[in-house]
């Protein structure tokens, strides 16, 4: 692949909760931004390849407001250095197998020095990967876009349990990670890694748009349909403004701390879809049987598509009750660095079951079958990310308590698991 510039974004699909789904119990968080990735040129081309208590803060400031898109061939204007070749926003949109390049590159650039890996153990089955330095969930509000509005399962369907694996035992040092976030890093700036702040939603309101405008092209609403439209654009647009808070001025640089990044981002994201799924919903139930039939058909062709080539049954490997052989518990491992003693050997004990469970949990809210209109996919989601907090934040508490036994070298021993991995 030729080196060419690229800005890469996300759609973040993170408001308020809606006074429709206030009495959503298993949500006791506020509103938090989600993820917007912006990556300039010549990065792409270098590889080819539900706890109650969550950590909040919101940091950084709202985005500029934006018109909504009206183009399918939107240029990604926003921040581009002069003379980059531009990409495609539409094409990217619909593009994961280049949203996951992208992923793979800048988790990648940084890790374990100057190596030029090209694969990571916490790597996703399709490629791409689920941890990009500190940031959790990198294109999360596009995997979710992708799949409610064109079908496309392959990114959103992806994470699990491995994900929570590599936030137990982070593939990066403490180093690595302050590289990420560091504004001025001359070491960043070698390796083209973009700044973190690029990948916090510059154009976030630009994709809102597009994918409004692609339901407006499909549907092409009436007088009275398009009030309702209009009201799932105001709820789709209000994201943004929060997008850029979502992006961590601190490294995650403990277990702990990777996991409660791990419940702000999916507790973002959950509210965001339980939000927009009213006025969804209130739009498909205005549009007539034609209407339906051409919104639904922008992701009947990737289902089929998805179908026949496995990626649907691939997805299910993700829901399987055993994790990767990769992914076993290194119980080796945490002997031998941190000697544990009968107190902590049981609450590790109770990390490992907890751990376990959260694999369980997961089984049972795989990709389903039978989501054939954006309404069933958007619920789908929901009971996804559902079922993705409570594993983690059960995980997040006996990891809490576990971590409270370690005396600071075990701590440190602990973080060296994930880090010193190879491939």
């Amino acid at each position: 692949m030729s080196k060419f510039g690229v800005a890469v974004v996300a759609v973040a699909l993170v408001t308020a909760l809606s006074s429709a789904a206030e009495a959503r119990r298993h949500l006791g968080l506020g509103p938090l931004g989600a993820f917007t990735s912006l990556f300039p040129g010549g990065f792409l081309a270098r590889h080819h390849v539900h706890h109650r208590h969550v950590r909040v803060h919101q940091i950084g400031k709202p985005p500029v407001e934006n018109a909504p898109v009206a183009s399918q061939n939107v240029p990604a204007a926003t921040n581009e250095r002069s003379g980059e070749e531009r990409l495609d926003i539409g094409r990217l949109f619909t593009a994961p197998e280049a949203r996951r390049q992208v992923a793979t590159n800048a988790a990648l650039a940084l890790w374990h020095g100057d190596r030029d890996a090209t694969v990571g153990w916490w790597s996703h089955g399709h490629g791409g990967y689920g941890w990009v330095g500190p940031l959790f969930w990198p294109f999360a509000d596009n995997d979710v876009y992708g799949y409610v509005v064109f079908g496309d399962g392959m990114g959103f369907w992806d994470y699990g349990y491995p994900d929570i694996y590599a936030g137990l035992f982070g593939p990066y040092s403490s180093d690595e990670l302050t590289t990420y976030i560091a504004p001025d890093s001359p070491r960043r700036r070698e390796r083209k890694v973009p700044p973190l702040q690029q990948f916090c939603g510059d154009v976030a309101q630009e994709i809102a748009g597009l994918a409004i405008d692609q339901i407006n092209r499909a549907v092409q609403p009436t007088e009275g349909q398009r009030a309702a439209l209009d009201r799932f654009a105001v709820a789709s647009k209000s994201v943004a403004r929060i997008i850029q808070a979502s992006c961590p001025k601190q490294v995650a640089s403990t277990a702990p701390a990777r996991l409660a990044s791990m419940q702000q981002r999916i507790a973002a994201i959950l509210q965001g879809v339980i939000s927009l799924e009213p006025p969804l919903q209130d739009l498909y139930d205005l549009l007539n049987d034609d209407q339906k039939r051409r919104l639904n058909a922008l992701a009947n062709e990737q289902f089929e598509v998805a179908s026949a080539n496995g990626t649907i049954r691939a997805s299910a490997k993700v829901c399987d009750a055993s994790p990767p052989f990769a992914l076993q518990w290194p119980t080796d491992e945490i002997d031998a660095k941190l000697h544990p003693n009968d107190a902590q050997r049981e609450a590790l004990w109770r990390l490992q079951r907890a751990s376990a469970e959260a694999v369980e949990i997961l089984s049972y809210e795989c990709q389903p079958r039978d989501a054939m209109t954006p309404s069933d996919r958007l619920a789908a989601v929901d009971r996804r990310l559902d079922a993705l907090q409570k594993a983690i934040n059960l995980v997040s508490l006996t990891m809490d308590e576990f971590h409270a036994t370690l005396d600071d070298k075990q701590k440190s021993q602990f973080e060296l698991i994930g880090s010193q991995r190879a491939s």
